[in-house]
């Protein structure tokens, strides 16, 4: 039985990919979108959902807009990584169809009620929709299975020393989140930073020849401009965001841990900065699976084949 999953996310060029392989996989049972604020701004994620789906082919899918900023301080976005549109690099059709008229805490709320099994939430962006969604909507907390989430690393920052971007723009959604009770499975900086596209893949993707492909493609060649930099030290593209939707898919692919996961919220060079007692030192309970390692190669494999769907 496909696993049916709602994706919160801030396209953003992995977010696209994410989104790609939600609507690719058989495994998967995409049931709406919400955009959030964080690569870009609110009004481009919007449109950039709603211009992937164009392209997708499914503009059945219900889309619905979210936060404009984060719970307790203003946005920052990733115009640097990400471009003007947020996805620079490709030409993308116009929006075929229009968001809902009621914002992303209600589309999730009418989803899970309409759903007559749990639901994974997947989140692959700051996570103000999640958090304002669980303060709104308490009664449904148990329709949701899990929340499979793109954010924070053990150790390791990509937008200050210690701290990852998605948890950067709003460390108190993270914090509700967390502390929700729900079962956590965490795609860090440990093992999205291994998740790497090397360009003889992206010319393997674009060889496959349909439109999604070459977008895809496209979307890699300037995304790879700004990981392209001496300091990260990789040989390709980290795609961040897709790990969640392949560990959803094909779990085997990956190497967890199951910890207990905190974060920071006041720390003066730390907020933000995701706590995982790996070595179990504070006897806190166990609330979140940790990805630290994943087979690249089957996992490009895996994109490789959610493209081909597209033929």
């Amino acid at each position: 039985m496909a696993k049916k999953i709602i994706l919160d996310c801030d396209p953003g060029h992995d977010d696209a990919i994410a989104l790609m392989m939600a609507v690719a996989s058989p495994a998967i049972e995409l049931l709406a979108v919400t955009a959030s604020a964080g690569n870009q701004t609110p009004q481009k994620t919007l449109n950039n959902v709603l211009r992937i789906l164009t392209l997708l082919g499914r503009t059945d899918i219900p889309v619905a807009s979210g936060n404009q900023k984060p719970l307790m301080q203003d946005l920052q976005i990733a115009a640097n990584v990400h471009g003007e549109t947020g996805l620079d690099g490709t030409e993308l059709p116009e929006p075929g169809f229009a968001a809902q008229s009621i914002p992303a805490v209600e589309l999730i709320a009418q989803t899970l009620r309409a759903s007559t099994t749990p639901v994974t939430l997947v989140v692959t962006g700051p996570m103000t929709n999640a958090a304002l969604f669980l303060a709104v909507h308490p009664e449904l907390k148990a329709k949701i299975e899990q929340i499979v989430f793109m954010g924070g690393a053990m150790g390791l920052g990509n937008w200050t020393p210690q701290v990852e971007f998605n948890m950067f723009v709003d460390p108190e959604a993270a914090k509700m989140v967390i502390d929700s009770g729900i079962p956590l499975v965490m795609a860090g900086l440990d093992v999205t930073h291994k998740a790497q596209i090397l360009p003889t893949d992206v010319t393997a993707f674009r060889a496959i020849g349909n439109p999604v492909a070459k977008a895809i493609a496209d979307l890699l060649n300037f995304y790879h401009i700004y990981y392209s930099q001496a300091k990260w030290g990789f040989k390709g593209t980290p795609v961040h965001d897709p790990c969640t939707l392949a560990w959803l898919i094909a779990p085997s692919l990956f190497e967890t841990v199951k910890r207990n996961l905190d974060i920071e919220t006041t720390g003066q060079l730390t907020r933000g900065e995701t706590i995982v007692d790996y070595y179990e030192l504070t006897g806190k309970p166990v609330n979140a699976e940790i990805m630290l390692d994943l087979d690249r190669e089957k996992f490009v494999a895996l994109i490789t084949q959610c493209l081909h769907t597209f033929d």
